[in-house]
């Protein structure tokens, strides 16, 4: 049996159903770029890959996903710390991606997005012509 230590949690966690004070819970990321890829890891414990929806729209990128209670609707809650509910993130992406290009994991909680760095966003080289002939100049 599980026991309460703690009655000012209780309370916090009765007055957050009584008076729907509850905090949205945080959907926690890491993004970096590596390469020519930008990549973004959300973490989603718990979640069922299938409640996750993504979607970009005019470089918008929305990310929702659902945690449901895995009591049973009937049970008598002793503890409830873990968050339930809808989580979204919402994030702008540069013009310097090719978004229609996203691939999508989900592994050990972690989602994972790889957003290729649009081809017109790399650096290219520029031939100079004239003088003794033509000459390069990296960018």
């Amino acid at each position: 049996m599980l026991m309460r230590t703690d009655p000012f949690r209780e309370f916090d966690r009765l007055a957050q159903q009584v008076f729907g004070t509850a905090r949205p819970a945080a959907m926690q990321m890491d993004a970096y770029r590596s390469g020519d890829d930008f990549i973004i890891h959300f973490d989603l414990p718990g979640i069922d890959p299938e409640t996750i929806d993504l979607d970009i729209e005019r470089n918008v990128l929305n990310v929702r996903a659902e945690r449901r209670s895995p009591a049973p609707e009937n049970a008598e809650m002793i503890v409830a710390e873990r968050p339930t509910g809808t989580f979204t993130r919402q994030l702008f992406l540069g013009d310097t991606l090719d978004t229609e290009h996203v691939d999508a994991s989900y592994d050990a909680g972690v989602l994972t997005l790889r957003i290729p760095v649009a081809e017109q966003a790399k650096p290219r080289r520029i031939q100079i012509a004239g003088g003794s002939g033509p000459k390069r100049l990296d960018r």
